[in-house]
């Protein structure tokens, strides 16, 4: 089993993310941010990687450590978990429709972590979380786990969709990057014979 866990402890927050990336999409996910949660859930069991993220958080300040530092820990646990990339497929993509929206997202876990974001919100919250904060958390994963990650909701309208279309499409694109090539024996999918580093 690929795993990975992180424990980081700041002035700002305190964290216990571990994941598996050969699991079945269960999850246990407490960040003190409802919203974030339930779209770490999605993430979770949308992409079969099992996910465990405990975060304690200096909330009476703002929602911007803990978003941030959920995020790097989860991209920190899923790089360990990755390990030297032997056999992966590397490559994800995904189409996410909810409802009238519809997000694109395409990866690679190239070890050149780049995001590009093509979404906007036409309200500042989403429940009580800030929704200038989701690009942040995206930001955030991308340059942990080293992935180029393009994210664009190329249409809809309520603002709850468009953000659940695009974790969702992540949680599938993902999915589809660290699953194991049986074709790839254990290669490292790259003409260099390494991924970042």
């Amino acid at each position: 089993m690929r795993t990975g866990s992180i424990t980081r402890t700041t002035h700002e927050t305190d964290i216990r993310v571990a994941v598996n990336l050969d699991g079945t999409g269960t999850y246990d996910v407490n960040t003190g941010i409802g919203f974030l949660d339930h779209m770490i859930e999605q993430f979770s069991r949308h992409s079969l990687i099992d996910v465990t993220c405990h975060v304690k958080g200096d909330l009476h300040v703002d929602q911007h450590h803990t978003t941030e530092d959920s995020a790097i820990a989860l991209g920190q646990a899923i790089s360990q978990a990755l390990g030297d990339k032997k056999g992966i497929t590397r490559y994800g993509m995904a189409y996410s429709p909810m409802d009238e929206a519809l997000a694109r997202v395409a990866l690679d876990i190239s070890g050149r972590p780049v995001l590009v974001w093509k979404a906007e919100f036409t309200q500042p919250r989403l429940g009580e979380m800030d929704t200038e904060l989701f690009e942040h958390w995206f930001q955030s994963i991308a340059q942990a786990a080293g992935i180029t990650l393009h994210i664009e909701c190329l249409y809809g309208s309520n603002n709850h969709h468009v953000i659940e279309g695009i974790f969702k499409g992540f949680a599938r694109a993902m999915r589809g990057a660290v699953e194991i090539d049986p074709r790839k024996g254990d290669a490292v999918p790259s003409t260099k014979g390494i991924l970042g580093g």
